[in-house]
C-alpha cells in the first residue's frame, strides 16, 4: 500500500472510488454539473493505492480563504473527498491519509485546515474541532406575523439560473465580514452554490436591496408541492446571507409574509437566534436541528492566533497538546496589547491546558473556553485564566459558515 498524490489522469478512478466508499452507485456528475465539482483541485488530491495499482481510498483539499474575527482573510485547506472502501477500513489507511494530507497542507504554508465532518467522531483525533454551528428554524406560516416596523430596503425575486454574478458579488461582500465564512470559487456559482448539492428543482432567489437600491443580501429558496392529503405546502430557504442586520431582517420578513405556503423552513442559520425576536409569537419558531458545521485544525499556532483581532487586552499562556503533530504541540504565550496580538513559544507556567482540537473550537469565537472547561476538555491552571480566555476569544459576530464542500 502506498499513499501518493493525484493528477488529472486519476480523476475517473478517484471519483469512482469515493462514490463507492460512500455507498453511492449513481453515475458521477459531469464537470460543472454539481457543486461537489466546484473548483475541484486534482493536484491537491491523495489516494491510497495497492501494489497492483488499485485505488482503495481518497482524500483531497480545496484552496479557500477563511474569514477571521476582525476581517482578516487567511488561506486554508478545505479537506474534502475523504473515503475508504468498505473492504479496506480499520487497517490504518485513513490515519495515513490524514497525516500525509496535514503534511502537504503545512508544506503549502497554510496555517489551518477546515472540513465538514460526515461523522462527528472521526476527526477530533486528527486535531480538528467544531468551530461553527448551524441551526434549522421551522415555523408555521399562520403564526409567523412579524413584530414591529419593516426594516429599510426592498426585496425582489429572480430565477437562480439567471443571477450567478449578482449572487457572487453579494456573497463575496458578506463573507469578508462574517467570521467563519469561506471564499467560493467562481465555478461554484456556475454549478449551483446556494442550493443543495443535489438540486432536482431550480431555486428562486430573493434579493434584498438597501435604500439606494444596492443588493446587500439574498436568500435561495424553493416552494414545495402541495400535499394532496393535508394541503401542506412548505417554503424552504436553503441559504440566506446578508451584509447587515436590515438585509437579514428584511429577507426574513419577506418569507413570513409569503402567500400560499403553510410552513417556513430556514435550513442554515447561525446560533445567535435573534430572528425569533422579530416575530409577534416567539414560540412560533422551533429549532428543529442544531449541529456542528465547520471544523478547524490549527497547524501553526502563532499564525492562527495572530490572524484574528481580540476585544480586550491580556496575556495567556496556552499549553497545547497535539497527538498527531509534534511540531504543533507546546506552550505558547498569547499577548494582546492595544488590540494587537503577538504569539510565541514560551517556557512560562501555563494558564490553560488544552488539546489542539479545542483550540480550533475556540479560535473563531463560536465556543467559549469556559464551556469546554465545564465539559472537562480544557484545564484552567490559574484562577484568572477562564474569565480572561472567554473575554479574549469572544467574537462580536457569531461565526457562521454556509458553504458546503
Amino acid at each position: 500500500m502506498q499513499i501518493r498524490a493525484t493528477s488529472e489522469a486519476d480523476r475517473e478512478n478517484y471519483v469512482s472510488t469515493l462514490l463507492t466508499a460512500f455507498g453511492n452507485v449513481a453515475e458521477p456528475p459531469a464537470e460543472g454539473e454539481g457543486s461537489w465539482w466546484s473548483g475541484f483541485e486534482m493536484d491537491r488530491g491523495l489516494v491510497a493505492e495497492t501494489d497492483d495499482g488499485r485505488i482503495v481510498a481518497t482524500a483531497g483539499a480545496y484552496s479557500f480563504e477563511l474569514t477571521m474575527p476582525g476581517g482578516a482573510l487567511v488561506p486554508v485547506a478545505g479537506v474534502t473527498a475523504v473515503g475508504v472502501l468498505p473492504t479496506h477500513r480499520r487497517q490504518g489507511i485513513l490515519t495515513s491519509l490524514m497525516r500525509r494530507l496535514l503534511d502537504d497542507v503545512a508544506a503549502r504554508g497554510e496555517c489551518m485546515a477546515v472540513l465538514l465532518a460526515s461523522e462527528a467522531v472521526i476527526y477530533r483525533r486528527f486535531g480538528y474541532g467544531p468551530a461553527t454551528f448551524t441551526q434549522r428554524l421551522t415555523l408555521a406560516k399562520h403564526r409567523a406575523a412579524p413584530a414591529g416596523p419593516a426594516p429599510a430596503g426592498s426585496v425582489t425575486v429572480r430565477q437562480r439560473a439567471e443571477c450567478g454574478e449578482e449572487l457572487a458579488a453579494v456573497y463575496d461582500a458578506y463573507r469578508r465580514t462574517q467570521p467563519g465564512a469561506l471564499s467560493r470559487h467562481p465555478k461554484a456559482w456556475q454549478s449551483g452554490a446556494g442550493q443543495p448539492p443535489v438540486a432536482l428543482t431550480r431555486r428562486l432567489v430573493a434579493f434584498h436591496h438597501d435604500e439606494q437600491g444596492r443588493p446587500d443580501g439574498y436568500a435561495a429558496y424553493l416552494v414545495g408541492a402541495v400535499d394532496p392529503l393535508t394541503g401542506a405546502r412548505p417554503l424552504t430557504v436553503d441559504e440566506m446571507v446578508a451584509e447587515n442586520r436590515d438585509a437579514y431582517a428584511g429577507l426574513f420578513r419577506f418569507f413570513t409574509e409569503h402567500d400560499l405556503v403553510t410552513e417556513l423552513v430556514f435550513k442554515s442559520l447561525p446560533r445567535s437566534g435573534w430572528l425569533r425576536w422579530l416575530l409577534e409569537d416567539y414560540r412560533a419558531a422551533a429549532v428543529t436541528r442544531d449541529s456542528d458545521w465547520l471544523w478547524v485544525r490549527v497547524l501553526d499556532v502563532p499564525r492562527a492566533l495572530t490572524a484574528r483581532t481580540y476585544p480586550v487586552d491580556g496575556r495567556l499562556v496556552l499549553d497545547v497538546a497535539d497527538g498527531t503533530r509534534d511540531d504543533v504541540a507546546g506552550r505558547y504565550a498569547l499577548t494582546v496589547t492595544d488590540g494587537v496580538a503577538a504569539c510565541e513559544r514560551s517556557d512560562d507556567a501555563p494558564d490553560l491546558a488544552l488539546d489542539v482540537s479545542d483550540l480550533g473550537s475556540v479560535l473563531l469565537g463560536g465556543t467559549a473556553p469556559s464551556t469546554l472547561a465545564e465539559a472537562g476538555r480544557i484545564a484552567a491552571r490559574t484562577p484568572r485564566a477562564l474569565p480572561l480566555a472567554d473575554a479574549l476569544f469572544r467574537s462580536p459576530r457569531t461565526p457562521h459558515c454556509v458553504h458546503w464542500f
